[in-house]
């Protein structure tokens, strides 16, 4: 499958049908990803014993938040090469990518490296059994191995969604499902391999969809290659500009999150049982509304790099009309459907009523964040990174303000209303910023 050579030209080649060719992979894609969790424990929960299911949940947590400090490469790739894309200049595009594979190659061979004080850090943050932890150590020593092809999938996936070829992401990630489900079931159930052989599989997973994906880029690599100046002082300084900013950014939402949970906790074990069932809502209204804001990075980044501020506004406002109608969809269903899908997520009687209490926040959120959502897309496809990380630093400066005024008077009701005024100063700060989003096509 040869490297689309597709750029934006004139507005009229931005139509609804090739907002959703992007988007929709995408979706389906991320629908896919929670089913590799949910067979990892379904077939070491075979092994009769609670111990193996507990030592695998908690090393695929502490692989996941060390892979996710890198997670700006991801989007960081994707606006640089969709304007490179953009201005035809197929040499930068395969450039910026290997610029973002060595870095992410690099960042797995130094987690591998460091592997031992990470993953003592880790236990002593989050303690478990000696015999958990002896499991979850030994499933540790072997996924670690696979750091290098995680986390240089950001880049090539960045490369992928700026290049519109999103299709190529879906026939990744069920590469990468079917060797490790298959891989699973033979190891763990067939050859009696235990906590390893679930950690092989995962690893032999990994490297099979990174690889296929290198192969799919094998043509901007090439062009990479053959570009001077790779490592130009220029160039890599606005790579550096543009992923450490991205990285503060989401560092601070990261905060945001965690501090949510822990002020959850705070309200007691049911209340805090609750919240995590509505954050399923959440965690789905982000991967539906994935597919548009990675579709916005693309057209609105090829925009830029073709400097065309019209088309900049065409595919801000189609990308942005779609996702506002997945938010209207979603937040119908929630309030509609909302109360079947949480007894679909526990069993509990009282969990399930507080979590009914909970619920209008839910129908309320999809409206509240699409905004910000979208306009994330559309700024990182303009690479205004810089304008995101201050209007970060902003909305979670009002964030923790509304946390000390409205939790100790309203509970977890205040805990929900802070949540929503983080993504609603989001959307106002960047949406007052936006018109930099066009004038970056022209300057």
């Amino acid at each position: 499958m040869a490297e689309s050579r597709t750029v934006l030209l004139d507005e009229g080649s931005l139509t609804h049908r090739r907002v959703l060719a992007i988007a929709l992979p995408i979706v389906l894609a991320n629908v896919t990803i929670p089913i590799l969790g949910m067979v990892d424990t379904g077939v070491v929960g075979q092994l009769g014993e609670a111990a193996p299911i507990g030592a695998v949940g908690i090393g695929a947590v502490i692989l996941t938040s060390l892979y996710w400090i890198f997670g700006f490469l991801r989007m960081g790739t994707s606006g640089l090469v969709a304007q490179a894309h953009g201005a035809r200049d197929h040499a930068e595009s395969g450039a910026h990518l290997l610029r973002a594979l060595v870095i992410g190659l690099g960042a797995g061979v130094a987690l591998i490296l460091l592997q031992a004080p990470l993953f003592a850090l880790a236990f002593r943050l989050a303690p478990a059994s000696a015999e958990v932890e002896a499991m979850a150590r030994q499933y540790l020593s072997i996924r670690i191995w696979g750091a290098p092809a995680t986390i240089g999938m950001y880049a090539l996936t960045g490369w992928l969604i700026a290049v519109e070829r999103t299709r190529a992401i879906l026939a990744v990630q069920m590469l990468i499902n079917l060797v490790n489900i298959g891989l699973d079931l033979w190891f763990v159930l067939g050859l009696g391999l235990g906590v390893p052989g679930v950690a092989w599989a995962t690893l032999a997973a990994e490297w099979s969809g990174f690889a296929l994906a290198l192969w799919l880029a094998r043509e901007a690599i090439r062009d990479g290659l053959a570009a001077g100046g790779l490592w130009a002082k220029d160039r890599v300084s606005r790579l550096v500009r543009v992923n450490g900013d991205i990285m503060i950014r989401s560092v601070l939402i990261q905060g945001s999150m965690t501090a949510f949970l822990f002020l959850g906790a705070g309200q007691g074990d049911v209340p805090l049982a609750a919240n995590q069932v509505l954050l399923q809502f959440l965690q789905f209204t982000g991967n539906a509304l994935d597919g548009l804001a990675f579709a916005a990075e693309a057209l609105v980044g090829q925009a830029v790099g073709a400097r065309r501020p019209a088309s900049v506004r065409r595919a801000s406002g189609l990308t942005t009309r779609w996702a506002a109608g997945f938010a209207l969809l979603l937040a119908l269903a929630f309030a509609l459907g909302g109360g079947a899908i949480i007894d679909l997520l526990t069993t509990s009687p009282e969990v399930r009523q507080v979590a009914r209490i909970y619920l209008p926040w839910m129908a309320l959120m999809p409206v509240v964040g699409v905004a910000s959502w979208m306009l994330d897309g559309i700024f990182i496809g303009a690479t205004l990174t810089r304008e995101m990380r201050n209007v970060m630093i902003l909305s979670v400066g009002i964030y923790v303000a509304a946390l000390a005024i409205l939790v100790p008077g309203f509970g977890n009701h205040g805990l929900w209303a802070a949540l929503m005024i983080l993504n609603g100063v989001r959307a106002v700060g960047m949406a007052r910023l936006y018109l930099r989003a066009e004038a970056a096509a022209s300057a």
